[in-house]
């Protein structure tokens, strides 16, 4: 236990308040200060936080059958560019021709009945004007003129519905693009939904990174300070095209989805690949929201397995307090707790007097 007697008045060098950070726009953490202690220069950078990210495409598709039948035919590979309407891969497509063929035939029998219905209906006519069938007789064939003419109609919609479905059996691609991946070979079951081709246009990439809910305060503003690291090709998020911030928090992570284009001048980037951001930051504890406590490193004490620093009381005595410590910057360390911000503590512990 030491007294006030015993401290005296503490020199410059002796004495410091704890750092915490500021809640300036800058980011810099302010050094709260009193007369025997000096503002800490090294404490004034900016602080940054790190997400990971992932680079993937702006355009990415999984493209499948809706038709099931085998695969006959493969005209490309993984790795392989595409022009949009390019024919990928054949499924086979002989019951969808022979349906076609079907209702084809049904449509030229349907269209013969259509005809001999209307020289029959101009016949009745003809007989009506002379008043050798009644009018009963002139409806009847009238109705059967319809109902042929109806049933032309109805074969021909199932003709082109026949026709339509076989496009179905060619797989085409639907823009310019890469084929990424290719988890068929000849021979398997095309069915739908079953991924039969995965393409991504390298022409258009970006980097997504998942924001933690605390980190969103104020961000909006300062997306034009981000900046991000693919592959070790730095670069700053200045020079993107577009910056966006999704609006939506993700329910089940507290998240929010940070999307920046990547110039097509930058090269030997492909989806998948790992990328990081680091975006500006208050220096505030991600959980808590809290301003992060930093002191001196000489200010540790370290007794056996615990951490510790000597803290100033109301009446001006250094009591050893228990910390739990963070990570190191510089030649501060952060203090996850056990003091807290304006507090003070005793810089060069191996300086205090011995109690008398």
């Amino acid at each position: 236990m030491f007294s006030t007697k015993t401290l005296h008045k503490p020199r410059p060098s002796f004495l410091a308040l704890v750092i915490a950070l500021s809640a300036a726009v800058t980011g810099a953490p302010r050094v709260a200060s009193a007369a025997t202690a000096a503002a800490q220069s090294d404490a004034t950078s900016v602080s940054e936080v790190s997400l990971n990210a992932v680079v993937e495409a702006v355009r990415q598709a999984t493209l499948s059958s809706q038709v099931p039948g085998a695969i006959v035919a493969l005209h490309v590979k993984a790795g392989d560019s595409v022009r949009a309407g390019q024919s990928l891969m054949q499924i086979d497509a002989r019951a969808a021709q022979q349906q076609v063929a079907g209702s084809s035939a049904q449509l030229d029998a349907a269209q013969a009945a259509q005809r001999v219905a209307a020289k029959e209906l101009e016949r009745q006519k003809q007989l009506f004007q002379k008043q050798y069938i009644s009018q009963g007789g002139l409806d009847r064939a009238q109705a059967q003129w319809e109902s042929a003419q109806a049933q032309v109609q109805a074969v021909q919609a199932q003709t082109q519905a026949a026709k339509t479905q076989t496009g179905y059996f060619v797989i085409q691609a639907p823009f310019n693009g890469v084929v990424s991946e290719l988890p068929v070979t000849l021979g398997d079951m095309a069915m739908p939904g079953r991924p039969l081709v995965v393409m991504h246009d390298p022409s258009a990439l970006r980097i997504t990174a998942e924001v933690p809910q605390a980190l969103l305060g104020g961000l909006t503003a300062s997306l034009k300070g981000l900046h991000y690291e693919v592959q070790g090709q730095s670069a700053s998020a200045d020079l993107s095209p577009q910056v966006q911030l999704l609006p939506t928090v993700d329910a089940s992570t507290h998240t929010a989805q940070l999307r920046i284009a990547l110039p097509a001048s930058m090269r030997g980037v492909t989806p998948g690949m790992f990328a990081r951001v680091w975006i500006p930051s208050k220096k505030q504890d991600p959980e808590s929201g809290s301003p992060k406590v930093f002191v001196p490193s000489q200010a540790i004490v370290q007794r056996g397995e615990m951490s510790g620093v000597y803290v100033l009381d109301a009446q001006g005595q250094a009591r050893l307090r228990q910390v739990r410590l963070g990570p190191v910057q510089g030649h501060l360390v952060e203090v996850l707790s056990g003091v807290r911000p304006s507090e003070q503590v005793v810089t060069d512990p191996t300086r205090l007097a011995p109690k008398r």
